[in-house]
C-alpha cells in the first residue's frame, strides 16, 4: 500500500492507494513543522488521523511520500520522517517540500516550471525529478508576489489611496466593516497579517470585471512572473500552477503571461491527483 500526503499550513490530505486505486482519503488540519512543535504534530496525528484510519492496517503501508509546507531543511525532513515512522513502521518514508510536490504533480517526469499560488507564492524550475532552481519566495513582506496576501494588500492600499471607483471602495469597506484604523491595526500590530490580507481576495473575484480591479489582478500576476519565473531564463517552457487562487483567476493569469511572452500549462486546484499519477507511473 502507498500513502501520499499533501500538507499545507491550513489542511493536510492523506491518500491511501492500492496501485492507482484510492482506498481511503483523510483530511486533517494543516501540519507545518516550521511553526508547530513535534508534540503538536503528534497530537494532530493521534486525534485526527488515527480515528479516521481504523479500517486501514498502517503496518501494511510500504511506501509513504510526504510533501509538506515547512519541510525546507534536512533536519526538519528527518524529524518528520522519524515521527511518521512511529505510525507507519514498515514504510519506506520520503519527506519533501510542498514545492517539490507541486512540481511533480504538475510536470510529472518532464522538465517544467511549477508555481504555487496560495496565501503565499512560490515557484521552481523542475528537471523531471527534483528542483533544479528556485527563486526564493521571501514571504509576504519581501516577496509572495501574486499570492492572496499580495492581492489583498494591493486591494487595501488601492482602496485607501483612492485608486478604485468610489462605489466599489465604499462597498468593500462596508462589507468588511473596515476603517483605516482597523486596517492599520490588523496589518501592523496584530499577528498573521498575511492571512488577514488574504481573506479579501473573494471580493476581487466578484469585482474582476471592474477595469481597476482587472488591472490590479493582471499587474500582480505579471509581477510574480517577472520577478520569479522569468529568472529561470527558459521562456519556451509552459508555466504551470497549482492552487485555488490560480484556478479562480486563470484568465487574468493567462493575460499576464501573454503580455510577457509566456504561455500557461496546467492549472490545478490541488496537487493530489497529479502526485498519484507521478508515483504510480514509470518515467517514459
Amino acid at each position: 500500500m502507498i500513502l501520499i500526503v499533501d500538507s499545507g499550513s491550513t489542511k493536510t490530505d492523506w491518500t491511501f492507494l492500492n496501485g492507482q486505486e484510492v482506498l481511503h482519503s483523510v483530511k486533517t488540519q494543516g501540519i507545518n513543522p516550521f511553526h508547530l512543535q513535534k508534540r503538536d504534530i503528534d497530537r494532530i496525528l493521534q486525534s485526527e488521523l488515527l480515528p479516521e484510519t481504523e479500517s486501514i492496517d498502517n503496518s501494511s503501508v510500504s511506501e509513504l511520500y510526504y510533501y509538506g509546507a515547512g519541510c525546507a531543511t534536512n533536519q526538519v525532513c528527518q524529524e518528520m520522517k522519524e515521527l511518521l515512522n512511529q505510525y507507519f513502521p514498515n514504510a519506506d518514508i520520503c519527506v519533501e517540500s510542498d514545492m517539490l510536490g507541486a512540481a511533480r504533480a504538475l510536470c510529472g517526469h518532464s522538465e517544467g516550471v511549477a508555481c504555487v499560488l496560495g496565501t503565499g507564492s512560490n515557484s521552481c524550475l523542475y528537471d523531471g525529478r527534483f528542483i533544479a532552481d528556485n527563486v526564493p519566495s521571501l514571504g509576504y513582506i519581501l516577496g509572495d508576489e501574486g499570492s492572496s496576501s499580495d492581492l489583498g494588500k494591493r486591494l487595501l492600499a488601492d482602496c485607501l489611496k483612492r485608486q478604485l471607483p468610489e462605489a466599489v471602495a465604499r462597498e468593500f469597506m462596508e462589507r468588511y466593516n473596515l476603517t483605516m484604523d482597523t486596517i492599520l491595526e490588523n496589518v501592523y500590530r496584530k499577528p498573521m497579517a498575511n492571512r488577514y490580507m488574504a481573506d479579501f481576495t473573494p471580493f476581487l473575484g466578484e469585482k474582476r470585471s471592474v477595469p481597476e480591479v482587472h488591472h490590479l489582478l493582471t499587474t500582480c500576476f505579471a509581477q510574480f512572473l517577472r520577478r520569479n519565473v522569468m529568472n529561470y531564463h527558459k521562456p519556451w517552457l509552459p508555466v504551470n500552477f497549482v492552487g485555488s487562487l490560480a484556478y479562480t483567476f486563470r484568465e487574468e493569469l493567462s493575460e499576464a503571461a501573454e503580455s510577457l511572452g509566456l504561455s500557461l500549462g496546467k492549472i490545478m486546484k490541488s496537487p493530489m491527483e497529479g502526485l498519484i499519477l507521478y508515483h504510480t507511473t514509470s518515467e517514459s
